[in-house]
């Protein structure tokens, strides 16, 4: 049966709403309680060990006394760059304080390693709980087979909807589009799970349990490293998923994963695509 011109339909379960949102609230705490533990220690390197010994560092964030005053820098891959004010120095101009991420974005907004330790371990379960149910439960609905595996019909599709998102045209359908299924599982199946599994790997009574998740990543410092840059990595999607849910009409999109009814293009203009 043809859909009616602007018809409503039902594109996001109540199953697929809620998941969204809990795992939206433990990205958001899970990202700044880990900015807090990052603060402890503000340095990533590549390799089993780190310390003053050792020359693997590709990240560092600090601050230091200078002939002009404090600055704040960054250190990446041996580039060193000022970021006073945003990244190792900031606060109050008349005063400063040196920390590698600035208190607005960590939780707790001052140092508190302890605190951030127990809301991070907290939403990381609640996200690994998440998502295990959300996977168990999709493999058995058929809801991963039919609205999230690309077929060869979508893969044949994507240099069009490449082209059509970079000009910002957005069909909207019930189905996702073949940019939205390769984006979602990406995330779903990459780098969730690379996030949890490089979790694991620096926990001290996992090391102790299965030893071989760490040695598999390059040891635990290699393993924070990759750590940081998937969360990186998440950070990099949400804004541009926020973008996509912007450009192709947020009162539509935020209905369809709010109430689950999402309102279609016209017959006539309508694709077996979605948007954001």
């Amino acid at each position: 049966m043809p859909i009616a011109e602007g018809e409503l339909v039902y594109r996001q379960t109540r199953w697929t709403r809620l998941t969204h949102w809990l795992w939206a609230l433990s990205l958001f705490f899970l990202l700044l309680s880990g900015l807090q533990i990052f603060n402890a220690h503000p340095a990533l390197y590549i390799g089993k060990q780190s310390g003053f010994a050792f020359n693997n560092d590709v990240l560092t964030i600090g601050a230091e006394d200078t002939t002009t005053g404090p600055v704040g820098y960054t250190t990446v891959l041996g580039h060193r760059f000022n970021t006073t004010g945003v990244l190792g120095l900031s606060g109050p101009s008349d005063n400063p304080s040196g920390r590698a991420f600035p208190a607005w974005a960590t939780i707790p907004s001052g140092q508190d390693l302890a605190t951030g330790r127990v809301v991070h371990f907290f939403f990381a379960w609640l996200l690994s709980g998440t998502l295990f149910v959300w996977l168990v439960a999709s493999l058995f609905s058929g809801h991963l087979r039919r609205d999230l595996a690309p077929g060869g019909e979508d893969l044949r599709r994507l240099p069009k909807d490449i082209a059509d998102h970079a000009r910002l045209k957005f069909h909207h359908s019930r189905d996702y589009n073949t940019l939205q299924k390769l984006a979602y599982g990406g995330v779903l199946f990459m780098l969730l799970p690379l996030m949890i599994l490089t979790g694991l790997a620096m926990s001290p009574s996992m090391n102790a349990a299965v030893p071989f998740i760490a040695d598999l990543l390059g040891g635990r410092q290699t393993a924070r490293t990759i750590h940081f840059a998937t969360m990186t990595l998440l950070v990099g999607f949400f804004v541009i998923h926020m973008l996509m849910i912007l450009a192709a009409g947020p009162f539509n999109e935020l209905r369809s994963i709010i109430t689950g009814w999402y309102r279609t293009d016209p017959p006539e203009s309508g694709r077996h695509q979605g948007s954001a």
